[in-house]
């Protein structure tokens, strides 16, 4: 499963290019990193058939030549990464290399597979410490499964899942100083399909207990009532129309939301920056979260649409007014299409504003530096004449003089580029509730 050269890439062009989904994405990540043997069935994936595997950006990730059962897959470009502890390459590791250092530090001794699907609780890490310590556990793999898809708002993000699972893996270590614990990451869809007693077996692991299947009744009792803890002090501390009001004010904490519009030329880094983006503010809530990424608008909301001036007017439109719905549900979208022109740009403007702030963030990459990633191998079509409309080559990108932040992404990096972007949405927060707070009739 190794990737191919650079100069094989041209044999590949003319094959069907099948875009992956969130879930898919995962398994095709377990498969490239030696956690499974090929791929198993996917949708949109045909049985025997060589194609090329992308993600919604349509960059080219995976080759399957066909013939195989199950399907063979050979790595062709890196995963796009986000910038949360979930992508730490620490914690996310190949199976043959946590396997090599399982056998290095115990030999063949008995690996256990702890896994977390939600943060431990303390009696969690009670029986988690209890099993650990029998006498036929060499080493403990504490795993944290995690997946591509948006988690449900309701639930602790990967992000924070993450920080609790290395935090119990390190208090495991320091109660068991003569067992190897090692903690882990792995992609998890919710395909249902993969059993992670196998997968997790290809990293080592000898046998696999999920965290939660130690708990006993009265913990699931408790936790269970945890979600109407809340409405229930309240409605001991008020009588019922009082306490309807109050419940009501805390399921709606932020009344207007926030539209933040990237812009730039493909390869300037919107995805990127876009995606560690919607990451890092869900992570730290409350506010619900959208991405709208200019290529997966293009597969669903706009797939009627071609590249010529007037369907990309159109498809500017209908990304600024969904994302105005998102804002006036006081949630907060990210939106990361070209723009090229001004008008688009000003009418995503003019509708976000109605209901919270508005953040105009210009990717200002020099097209030789995009043209220099080329990920998706466009810019190459384009000056080929393959492409047509294409924007900078064929089609012109109206710079913007009116971004709220410019950056170019030569001169920092996404780290930085998400810390100047989030500094400057909360200032246009603050800024839209002064303006809320001085007109309250709209």
């Amino acid at each position: 499963m190794t990737g191919l050269e650079a100069g094989d890439l041209a044999d590949i062009d003319d094959l069907p290019r099948v875009v992956l989904d969130a879930d898919a994405l995962d398994v095709l990540e377990l498969a490239l990193a030696g956690a499974i043997e090929g791929l198993p069935p996917l949708d949109g994936v045909p049985d025997g058939s060589a194609l090329v595997l992308t993600d919604a950006e349509n960059t080219p990730l995976a080759y399957v030549p066909g013939g195989a059962s199950p399907p063979a897959v050979r790595a062709l470009r890196p995963f796009a990464r986000g910038t949360g502890p979930q992508w730490d390459p620490a914690l996310r590791r190949s199976a043959p290399d946590v396997r090599a250092e399982l056998r290095s530090r115990v030999g063949d001794g008995r690996v256990l597979a702890l896994v977390a699907e939600e943060p431990p609780t303390r009696a969690d890490l009670d029986a988690m410490l209890e099993v650990s310590g029998r006498p036929d556990v060499a080493a403990v793999l504490c795993v944290i499964p995690v997946g591509r898809r948006r988690h449900p708002p309701d639930r602790v993000g990967w992000a924070g899942l993450t920080r609790a699972g290395r935090a119990i893996a390190g208090s495991l270590a320091a109660a068991r100083p003569e067992v190897v614990v090692v903690a882990l990451v792995i992609p998890w869809p919710g395909l249902g399909t993969l059993r992670i007693d196998d997968v997790l077996g290809a990293f080592g692991a000898s046998a696999t207990i999920r965290v939660r299947d130690l708990r006993d009744p009265g913990e699931n009792e408790r936790l269970a009532a945890l979600p109407g803890a809340f409405e229930r002090e309240v409605s001991a501390i008020y009588p019922p129309a009082s306490a309807v009001e109050v419940v009501r004010l805390d399921d709606h904490p932020h009344r207007r939301g926030a539209v933040v519009f990237f812009t730039g030329l493909s390869g300037s880094g919107k995805s990127t920056i876009a995606r560690a983006l919607a990451d890092e503010l869900e992570d730290r809530g409350p506010r619900r979260v959208t991405l709208l990424d200019g290529d997966e608008v293009r597969q669903h909301l706009s797939a009627d649409l071609g590249f010529d001036a007037a369907s990309r007017e159109i498809n500017i439109e209908r990304i600024a007014y969904v994302a105005s719905l998102i804002a006036a549900q006081g949630g907060i979208a990210i939106a990361a299409p070209i723009a090229p022109f001004a008008i688009g740009r000003n009418l995503a403007r003019k509708l976000a504003r109605r209901h919270g702030a508005f953040l105009l963030v210009h990717l200002d990459t020099p097209l030789a530096v995009c043209e220099a990633r080329d990920r998706k191998g466009l810019y190459a079509r384009a000056r080929a004449g393959l492409i047509t409309d294409f924007t900078g080559i064929s089609s012109p990108y109206e710079e913007p003089d009116d971004a709220d932040v410019v950056i170019d992404t030569t001169a920092i990096d996404v780290v930085d580029a998400v810390r100047v972007v989030r500094e400057a949405l909360e200032r246009a927060f603050a800024a839209d509730a002064e303006v809320a707070a001085s007109d309250p009739g709209g």
